[in-house]
């Protein structure tokens, strides 16, 4: 690990309205040294939990413009266990799972995966959803509130 003024922490979260169906994802990043702090989020009119869940860690790391220590604190086992255990074995197998079938969400997993190494050490670390983490109610929050505002606006 860097000095802490080279940290970062990248909590997210993924939201989805049915699975599929209209989703949001949402990304707080917190830079402890500094005492800056970024939240950004989006929506998607049809998509799934785990494509939200992908897209809030792709988004929140290209907002990281330098190598750095990220810690990615999310509660998808889905996004933590991938980054952590299967990714190799995937990309050793042609993007195929142990089952020889294609991996799902193969184009956010690579982007994820060439993202997470560009931007330095990039850690994984699950915590428990609405279980009172501050950070991770509030990514579920903007999630959840980008959804809707976008359902809003449709016609």
């Amino acid at each position: 690990m860097k000095k802490d003024d080279d940290r970062v922490f990248l909590y997210t979260d993924g939201a989805c309205k049915g699975n599929p169906g209209p989703g949001g994802w949402a990304a707080v990043l917190i830079h402890p040294a500094s005492g800056k702090r970024r939240e950004i989020w989006g929506a998607v009119p049809s998509t799934t939990n785990n494509r939200m869940e992908l897209t809030a860690v792709i988004e929140g790391l290209k907002l990281i413009v330098r190598p750095v220590d990220v810690e990615v604190v999310s509660d998808s086992r889905y996004v933590v266990q991938g980054m952590s255990e299967w990714i190799h074995d995937w990309i050793r197998r042609g993007w195929r799972t142990a089952a020889k079938k294609p991996v799902l969400n193969e184009d956010l997993w690579r982007e994820l995966h060439r993202l997470a190494q560009e931007r330095g050490n990039v850690r994984f670390r699950w915590v428990e959803g609405h279980a009172g983490h501050p950070e991770n109610e509030r990514c579920d929050r903007l999630a959840v509130r980008a959804y809707e505002e976008m359902l809003e606006r449709e016609p």
